[in-house]
């Protein structure tokens, strides 16, 4: 009679158990807590195993064995001497997801595991309160507190319901907000006219537009923009924002390309271990003009030489120069080369010399200022950026003013935007406004990606996109009208041509500037704010490099690494200030000339090229389009798909034949690297490429089947792409994250693509397997 009640009352009451939600959830993660670590003992101690096969009907029906509950015995014959085993059960045996270990997390099994386990606990707290029998001293301890727990009025189970049903139920999934997300509406789009508008707006873009024909080089710049920088900005920002994963994870659009990600990371840890340097530099000069008089500003210095001469007022009554002028050194050289690099101490790459102390301290201070505005993420560098990515501007407008109102100034002017039209014909003017509007946006670090993926599903990144890349070219512009006022007025009071002392790269920031500032009232106040301009500029670039390495590894190893991002920003800040050390010594500036000249070069090109046939072509051009149909309500024009398809990848195709063919050896000054420099900076930019195959041979190795059967499996998306959260996933990807108990994903993918992947071949055989045996027993 005992037994008959006990089936009963299994079979006649509907059993639920919310795990968390909105209606007394304190409540229900107790009893879901007391459920799950009663199930844990029960089955250590009877020795049963739960087969996430099916459901079981909540609807009254006769007393079955156990089996029919989806519960098995475990069979001890296996671990018995001379027991008889057979493949099948050996592969059941090792493939078969056990309690009590976590519910494994993948898209197949786990809401059917975790529902059978509610169900079967529910029924045995049932019993044992509807028995009412059986001494309290004779069960264990965990089972007395089941006693306690209240079942309430029937509800349905959570992992049953649509995420329109579920409303605040926390299920056992990592979502994109665990990663974090933009707390203001303006952090994002900061943070990309920070990242886009760094150094290169001001010491690169003047000069080149001066070299290649003035105002005439505003005709290809704005048209390869148009063809080459304002497509591919938009692609990584889809890519990022419509995945919300980090340049690694993000290809499970297509894991054969896999390599392209690992590359990016290879090239922007290595830009951000030399631009920390640079920005090492600009703090040194940043304390340097905290004085009543620039140190730079005179002669007689101990690290000056005979050959110093204050070019300020060296003209005589006639306006004639000294004859000796010419094989003379300005004393902002010397201090330059001298004093802060100390360059006399090395003799070349191959000896470095002694570690400046001065500039390895400056050094720390750059990466415990990255460190402290990256420490909580993009909800700390969000913020950061309101006041980095905005204050340059006003420095640079204030710069502007100071600059026209000086005498001489439109002479400068006048040499920087004079077109010379027949430049234009010259392929070079092609390559060199091409190559700005490429590095400048900073496609192909992995940093746009980044910034994207912590964007809202539906934010406009279409308008983003515009505002950046024209904000970032006007900029560029605006530098230029600041930099060259200011070299006209230097040129007028040297009384020597604007081309003999414009420079570019270093060389006009800690050179010719400074310099150009001895020469101003009040130089030691512009200096200052000339330097902290370039500090703000160079620190919004430094925080995308440091956030797309964090961001990258995290979302490969998110249960171990993102509990604990803060502490490995800084295991990463501080392995980056150790590499750069060598960049502090006497001999720095040669290593940082070689990592500038080949770290991102033909590498960076190669990733890009990859990056957008692997999107455009493997993945398909509709399927993308559609994707960003779902995120933003439109499909991009002809003019995006034009650019994506031919124009884009064909233009920096001859980007790189045209570096390859034009292949010069790194120098700098008078000193020329070499050979094995220069071997090693090829191997360096080679590198970068050779992931690329590597990655592909990691993926096609994973896969089985014939060669042409694993490129097709290893190119097609996974099973989880898409959007990370469930509620942004429509069309194919409806239900399709880890979970999810709709089986509608499976049938997607196997009218999508005609099958499945190896690994879940292996498990639906085995469900086979297990289920004839299932029958044959009964």
């Amino acid at each position: 009679m005992a037994r008959s009640k006990e089936c009963t009352v299994f079979a006649t009451q509907k059993f639920s158990v919310q795990a968390s939600g909105s209606k007394a959830s304190k409540e229900s993660r107790a009893d879901s807590q007391l459920i799950q670590e009663g199930l844990e003992d029960f089955l250590e101690e009877a020795g049963f195993e739960l087969r996430p096969k099916r459901l079981v009907s909540t609807r009254a029906q006769p007393c079955t064995p156990p089996q029919s509950l989806a519960l098995r015995r475990e069979r001890k014959a296996f671990a018995e001497p001379g027991s008889r085993s057979t493949p099948a059960a050996d592969r059941r045996q090792r493939l078969r997801p056990r309690i009590p270990q976590p519910v494994r997390r993948s898209h197949r099994g786990k809401g059917a595991a975790l529902v059978a386990a509610h169900l079967l606990l529910s029924r045995l707290l049932s019993a044992l309160k509807g028995s009412q029998a059986g001494s309290p001293s004779n069960r264990p301890s965990k089972m007395k507190k089941l006693q306690g727990a209240q079942l309430r009025k029937p509800i349905t189970p959570d992992l049953l319901m649509t995420p329109s049903d579920q409303g605040d139920v926390d299920l056992d999934v990592d979502f994109a907000a665990d990663r974090g997300n933009w707390t203001g509406k303006l952090d994002f789009l900061l943070s990309c006219i920070g990242y886009c508008v760094g150094l290169g707006n001001v010491w690169r873009f003047p000069y080149r537009a001066y070299t290649n024909g003035g105002g005439a080089f505003l005709v290809p710049y704005f048209l390869m923009l148009a063809i080459c920088g304002i497509p591919l900005f938009f692609l990584e920002l889809s890519l990022g924002q419509f995945s919300s994963l980090g340049p690694l994870a993000v290809w499970k659009i297509s894991p054969l390309f896999k390599g392209a990600g690992a590359a990016m990371l290879l090239i922007v840890g290595l830009v951000a271990i030399y631009y920390n340097m640079i920005i090492a530099y600009v703090l040194f000069y940043l304390f340097a003009s905290l004085t009543s008089d620039l140190p730079w500003e005179h002669c007689g210095n101990w690290w000056n030489t005979d050959l110093c001469l204050e070019h300020r007022g060296s003209k005589d009554g006639n306006g004639a120069l000294p004859l000796n002028l010419t094989s003379t050194v300005s004393p902002s050289e010397e201090y330059w080369s001298r004093y802060v690099l100390h360059i006399q101490g090395s003799r070349g790459i191959g000896s470095p010399g002694e570690i400046r102390w001065n500039l390895c301290l400056c050094l720390l201070l750059a990466w415990v200022i990255v460190f402290l505005c990256i420490l909580k993420g993009v909800k700390s560098s969000g913020k950061v950026v309101y006041f980095t990515a905005t204050f340059p501007y006003l420095i640079l407008l204030m710069l502007l003013v100071r600059g026209v109102t000086l005498p001489g100034a439109w002479k400068g002017i006048q040499f920087y935007l004079t077109p010379q039209f027949h430049h234009l014909l010259s392929s070079k003017v092609w390559i060199e406004a091409a190559l700005q509007i490429f590095y400048s946006l900073g496609v192909g670090f992995g940093g746009l990606l980044t910034f994207a993926s912590y964007n809202t599903f539906h934010q406009n990144i279409y308008r983003d996109t515009f505002i950046v890349t024209l904000g970032n070219a006007i900029t560029s512009i605006l530098a230029g009208f600041a930099i060259f006022s200011v070299l006209g007025y230097m040129s007028q009071e040297l009384g020597v041509p604007v081309d003999q002392v414009a420079k570019a790269g270093p060389g006009l920031a800690f050179v010719v500037y400074p310099q150009a500032m001895t020469m101003l009232p009040l130089s030691p106040f512009w200096s200052f704010l000339f330097f902290f301009m370039l500090l703000t500029l160079g620190l919004d670039s430094q925080f995308a490099f440091l956030e797309t390495i964090v961001t990258a590894v995290t979302d490969e190893f998110p249960y171990y690494l993102r509990p604990k991002k803060a502490v490995f920003s800084g295991l990463i800040c501080v392995a980056m200030y150790l590499m750069g050390l060598v960049l502090t010594t006497d001999g720095g500036m040669y290593w940082l000339v070689l990592l500038d000249d080949y770290s991102a070069s033909f590498g960076l090109m190669v990733v890009v090229i990859t990056t957008c046939l692997a999107v455009t072509r493997v993945y398909g051009i509709q399927r993308f389009c559609r994707d960003i149909h779902m995120m933003l309500g439109f499909k991009p024009g002809l003019y995006f798909r034009a650019c994506w398809l031919f124009l884009s990848p064909a233009t920096l195709l001859a980007l790189l034949v045209y570096s390859i063919i034009k292949y010069q050896p790194s120098e700098y000054g008078s000193y020329r690297f070499p050979a094995w420099a220069e071997l090693l900076g090829i191997l360096m930019g080679l590198l970068s490429c050779l992931l690329i195959p590597a990655g592909m041979l990691v993926a096609v190795l994973r896969e089985e089947g014939s060669l042409w059967e694993r490129l097709q499996q290893a190119s097609r998306p996974a099973m989880d792409w898409g959007p990370s959260l469930e509620e942004n996933r429509t069309g194919v990807y409806v239900a399709t994250l880890a979970g999810s108990q709709s089986p509608k994903p499976l049938m997607v993918h196997m009218r999508k693509y005609g099958g499945l992947t190896s690994f879940e071949n292996t498990a639906v055989e085995v469900d086979r397997e297990m289920a004839e045996e299932e029958e044959s027993v009964m």
